[in-house]
This record gives C-alpha cells, sequence and structure tokens, in this order.
C-alpha cells in the first residue's frame, strides 16, 4: 500500500477537527496515527483541513477543502459530473476528464471515509445536499475501481427517500465497513441495507493518550484534594429537551433537569461538583489557531449561577481554564465519578475507569451512537434519558451506588475496548 486518500464527512473548515469539539481531536489523532502504523511509510492525503503543524507532526498532506465540498452552489452539479465521469471508466476502462477528487482518487491504492456520525440524513445539518455530494463522492471511488472502507463510523438515519436507495447501493459498494458500535447495523439492517461486510467495533478515540503531568493545572483549577470526592459533570446543548443545540441564550427554566439532578446530589451524596466545558472555540491569529471558550462554557456557566441562586453551589465549582484535549481528558482522569453530557467526555472518564453516567440527547436529532457506545463498554444501563421524568436520577443512584462495581467492570472492560478500536484497522490490510 502506497497511497491512501482519507476523505468523507469530517472535510471541515480548518480548526474544527483540531481546536473545536474535543471529541473530534479524541477521534482525529488514533485514526491517522493507526493508519501510518498499519501501512509504513504510506503517502496519507485527506481532504480534512488539518494544520501545518499537525500535517508536519504527523506526516499527512491536507488537500483542499473544495475537492470534496465548498458550500457553494455548484457543489453537486461537480459530484454529478464526476459521477457521470466514474461511471464511463468503469464501463470503458477510460478516463474522459479528471477533477482534483478524481485526480486525488486516482492517485491512490485506497480511499478511506470517516464520517463519523453523519453518514445520513444528519450530514445535511452541515450543508446543503451534504449527505448526497457525500455519498456520490465515495462511489465515485468505487467506481474507479479503488479499494473503499467506511472507517469507524455509526452510519444513519436514514429518513429521506429520495436518497435511500442511493445510499444503499454506496454502502454495498464499500469493502469493509467498521462501525464504533453495534446499534448502526442493527437499524441497517432493518432498512435492509447489505450488512455483510460491516464490522462492529469500537471507536479510536478509546485509543486517545492524555497529557501525563498537570499538578499545576490541578492546584489551579482546586482538584488536587486528594480527600474529597470529586465528581465531574459536562453538559452541552444537544441534552436540553428542546432545541436547537447551538441556541445562544436559555431560559434558566431549561435547566431544570440537571438542577434537580445536582441538588439531589448534593443532598444526598455531598461530593464536590465541578462543572466543565468539552467543547472549545478558537480565534486565527496569523495563521495561528488560539484557542478560546466554546459553545459549552457558557452554559455551564448559566447553569453554575442558577444552583448559587438557589443556593445549592457551596461544594460546585467551574473549570474556567482553556485546555486542549490532552490536558482536558488528564482532568477527568482525577474524578471519581463522571456525569457527561458530551459523548466523547464519557470516552474520557470511561477510558480511565471512571463510573459514569451518559446523558442522551433531549431532543431531534437524535442519536443512537450514544447507547451504542455504552453497549460497547457494558454499561448501556446507565445511559439517562433528559425527557424521562426522574430518569436521570434514577440512573445516578444506580452508578453512584454500583461505583465500585463498574470501576472494576471496567478495568476487566476497557482493555478489551481498545483492542476492538485497533480491530478497525488491522482489518484494512486484509482488502
Amino acid at each position: 500500500m502506497k497511497n491512501i486518500l482519507l476523505t468523507g464527512q469530517c472535510t471541515l473548515h480548518k480548526g474544527r477537527m483540531e481546536s473545536g469539539n474535543i471529541g473530534n481531536y479524541y477521534i482525529l489523532e488514533p485514526l491517522i496515527q493507526q493508519i501510518k502504523k498499519t501501512f509504513p511509510g504510506v503517502d496519507l492525503q485527506t481532504t480534512f483541513q488539518l494544520t501545518a503543524s499537525f500535517c508536519k507532526r504527523e506526516k499527512v498532506i491536507s488537500l483542499p477543502m473544495n475537492l470534496y465540498y465548498s458550500w457553494s452552489e455548484n457543489d453537486l452539479d461537480l459530484a454529478l459530473k464526476e459521477l457521470g465521469i466514474a461511471l464511463i471508466f468503469h464501463k470503458t476502462n477510460k478516463l474522459i476528464s479528471k477533477t482534483p477528487f478524481i485526480s486525488a482518487v486516482m492517485d491512490s491504492d485506497m480511499v478511506i471515509d470517516f464520517s463519523g456520525d453523519i453518514w445520513g440524513d444528519n450530514a445535511d445539518l452541515v450543508g446543503d445536499n451534504r449527505f448526497l455530494i457525500g455519498s456520490i463522492k465515495d462511489r465515485v471511488a468505487q467506481l474507479l475501481k479503488k479499494k473503499t472502507v467506511m472507517l469507524a463510523g455509526s452510519p444513519g438515519p436514514f429518513k429521506d427517500e429520495n436518497i435511500l436507495k442511493f445510499a444503499k447501493e454506496v454502502y454495498s459498494g464499500f469493502d469493509l465497513v467498521t462501525n464504533r458500535e453495534s446499534i448502526s447495523k442493527k437499524l441497517l439492517r432493518k432498512q435492509s441495507f447489505d450488512v455483510s461486510r460491516t464490522k462492529d467495533y469500537a471507536c479510536p478515540a478509546f485509543l486517545f493518550e492524555s497529557k501525563k503531568n498537570i499538578e499545576k493545572i490541578l492546584e489551579k483549577e482546586g482538584l488536587n484534594n486528594r480527600s474529597e470526592t470529586k465528581l465531574g459533570f459536562i453538559l452541552c446543548g444537544w441534552n436540553f429537551t428542546k432545541g436547537p443545540y447551538n441556541k445562544p441564550r436559555r431560559k434558566d427554566a431549561d435547566f431544570l433537569p440537571f438542577v434537580k439532578l445536582i441538588e439531589h446530589i448534593s443532598r444526598n451524596y455531598s461530593p464536590s461538583i465541578y462543572l466543565l466545558s468539552h467543547s472549545n472555540g478558537f480565534d486565527v491569529v496569523k495563521d495561528k489557531f488560539k484557542l478560546k471558550h466554546g459553545r459549552d462554557y457558557p452554559i455551564i456557566k448559566q447553569l453554575e449561577n442558577i444552583l448559587r441562586k438557589r443556593k445549592v453551589a457551596k461544594k460546585i465549582h467551574s473549570l474556567n481554564g482553556i485546555y486542549d484535549p490532552w490536558t482536558t481528558k488528564a482532568l477527568i482522569g482525577n474524578f471519581d465519578m463522571l456525569v457527561s453530557g458530551r459523548i466523547h467526555g464519557s470516552v474520557a472518564g470511561l477510558s480511565q475507569m471512571i463510573p459514569t453516567v451518559m446523558i442522551d440527547y433531549g431532543h431531534e436529532p437524535k442519536a443512537h451512537k450514544i447507547k451504542g457506545f455504552a453497549e460497547v463498554v457494558g454499561v448501556g444501563k446507565y445511559v439517562a434519558d433528559p425527557v424521562r421524568k426522574n430518569d436521570l436520577i434514577n440512573k445516578f443512584d444506580k452508578c453512584w451506588s454500583k461505583k465500585d462495581e463498574i470501576k472494576k467492570l471496567l478495568k476487566k472492560r476497557i482493555p478489551r475496548v481498545k483492542k476492538l478500536a485497533l480491530q478497525n484497522f488491522s482489518d484494512l490490510r486484509n482488502i
């Protein structure tokens, strides 16, 4: 294997994968490192928009984003043109024309689609016709007779009947599909997708390594008291019962399910509770990305203010620093228990043997991946539905009462989960 093209719905503007949602980076780094480790010396090109420093460090070539999608009126027309060229090539073995994307595909021995949880209807939240265009790009690579893989995804849902037939054709054309959980395959099978080449493994994020020495940060954030019981609490816009997930300002009443949960925890268990953001924002300064607080931070600060008004905040603190993914995971590793509304915040906890309650999405579009991830680790009974009355409290109580037992379970289970995550890459050799 000499050349690989990494593409897919994670083709986003520069900074989004590295400096935005922290969970994206948990996946990105192990994904690229393991592809390179699987095929030593391979030239890896990607439509993912990565910084020069990342590309230099990981030995990756970042291609222009418009090869895949550019948020322009011409995106669909270009993709359809490429589909026509590929169809003719498939029948005649003659390439009548080229585009930059077709050239990148032809230069590759394998094309890997990494789309996470947006290979499906949810892709259209990113841009117009986004799922259709991405599916066409996959089909183009297949018709150009390249080995194609959809790696470590959570495909679906598929409710648009206009695209469903084509999506099934594309899906059946992959030489290999690996999913990060098993629920996706069950849902695909229900809709009559061909899952004969689909394998269920685990998310590469379980392989992400945290920073080792953060003693000064622990002292700064008040996390260095080893005698207290520490509970981490992560909340995001997806957890609320009403959307949109990126609503700039919410009414205090919207926080009621989480306020009631924390009041219950404080009243009955009295741990020190640390509210933290699991997303960052960034500014571009002279071509460098400077981290700043992301959209989760105002949410946890508003929650903190509500708790102070209700006089519940005696042992509640917000982590106010802005931290990179390595440090964020290391901070999470200092909690005795975690409640997380971000799925990869949960991964950061579970992979460090921390009993974790996972908060599900509270509004559409729902994501089956959360229950799927929990099942992979064996903690499905600790996924809490914020819409169901008292479910947050009930799941917390169950997790708290079993936290020592859960810790023992995770010590056995996480090494297996990491092996499952590695299986995504070892299977690439077989095709």
